[in-house]
């Protein structure tokens, strides 16, 4: 039996939450992000302010700049999560195999449900019609055989539509498409690629398996074949439970200015710590993963002495684990993670007294965001320091 895959990607995720609650600004350029004052940067972004150049992981400084009418607005983590799960919990009444892949994306395999849903593109139309009806956000579907060629429908659908890709025409869909859009393909690629003349996906099935080989490595050569043939055999893996907790931001642009990853990991850390003391837990091992821009992806993690739910300790190690690791090569995906989860109340060691005043300390920090915003409260350690004299 073939496979049917659906990928899901919500629109303008954080800001489309956000308009629920402001619809006087549906069509007007939005963004979700720190103050430009503190150093922040753009957490997400309408598509009126991407057409002025406005995008994540871009200091918010900048935003304003290219776009000086922008309305900035604080992130709202609690709500977004709480819109996320029931995004989750909707997927899973039509599918038992659901891969969550972000807070606001998700493949499913809805192999075999014909019977149930009917055929694949009048279950997406209704599965999109269910998100608007239900949660009122906008959302972007591809439909298709494989992982590898949903995720890219989905692309060719935004905003706010659904794409289907017939089995057997993966290769006359990816034809025409630039060759950035497959996975693996980053700028250094690309500029390989372009050497050989290759500018769209079909270019790749042209040039021949030797050209592309004496420049990718028979391998390289091999899997990028495969890929501009729309072909990938990864199952979609089904969420199991939770062994840790996570956040995980992808840039619009890949980036390599340490000020901004910094501020961007220490927001994540942050978003993991209050995370963790939401639901009463503390971790003894934190990791970080990042990814290049030719989607080449590494993590590190390390184990603490004694757990923790602290925003310094967490974003003080992923910082640490990064550096250590990062090449300086631009950037795509930055994440945090919290793993070897246990309970707050099992926190007892010779730095207890410490522990528990940086925890007040949080949590006290947690109740006033909640309140009044994110901005309201700010750690200088997010903060870039100043060129030494």
């Amino acid at each position: 039996m073939s496979r049917t895959v659906v990928h899901v990607d919500m629109d303008a995720f954080f800001v489309s939450v956000e308009l629920l609650d402001h619809p006087e600004l549906h069509g007007k350029a939005v963004a979700v992000g720190g103050s430009a004052e503190q150093r922040g940067v753009i957490s997400a972004a309408s598509y009126p302010a991407r057409a002025f150049g406005v995008h994540s992981a871009q200091p918010t400084r900048t935003a304003l700049q290219r776009c000086p009418g922008l309305i900035l607005l604080p992130p709202r983590h609690d709500l977004y999560e709480a819109c996320s799960r029931r995004l989750m919990a909707l997927l899973g009444t039509v599918s038992p195999v659901v891969e969550p892949l972000s807070i606001d994306e998700a493949f499913l395999d809805v192999s075999g449900t014909e019977a149930v849903h009917g055929p694949p593109e009048q279950l997406a139309r209704r599965l999109h019609a269910r998100i608007h009806a239900e949660l009122r956000l906008p959302v972007s579907i591809g439909v298709a055989a494989n992982k590898l060629v949903a995720k890219i429908a989905t692309e060719q659908a935004k905003p706010d539509n659904v794409r289907l890709v017939l089995a057997g025409q993966e290769a006359a869909f990816l034809a025409p498409l630039p060759v950035r859009v497959l996975w693996g393909v980053g700028p250094r690629t690309a500029a390989l690629l372009a050497d050989l003349g290759v500018a769209t996906v079909g270019d790749i099935t042209r040039v021949g398996e030797g050209r592309l080989a004496s420049r990718l490595g028979p391998r390289g050569a091999e899997d990028l074949l495969r890929r501009a043939r729309g072909l990938d055999d990864a199952p979609v893996q089904p969420e199991r439970e939770a062994r840790q907790i996570s956040q995980e931001s992808t840039f619009a642009r890949d980036h390599r200015q340490p000020e901004v990853l910094r501020a961007v990991l220490l927001e994540l850390s942050d978003a993991v710590g209050s995370r963790l003391r939401a639901a009463g837990m503390t971790a003894r091992t934190i990791g970080v993963k990042f990814r290049y821009a030719d989607f080449t992806t590494f993590s590190r993690q390390t184990t603490l002495p004694n757990p923790t739910d602290a925003n310094r300790a967490i974003g003080e190690t992923a910082w640490t684990l990064f550096t250590g690791a990062w090449s300086g090569r631009p950037i795509r995906l930055l994440g945090v993670a919290a793993q070897q989860l246990g309970t707050a109340n099992a926190q007892l060691d010779l730095f207890a007294a410490a522990d528990e005043r940086q925890q007040r300390l949080d949590r006290a920090v947690d109740a006033v965001r909640r309140r009044f915003g994110p901005d309201a409260v700010q750690r200088g350690s997010t903060l870039p320091r100043p060129p030494r004299a």
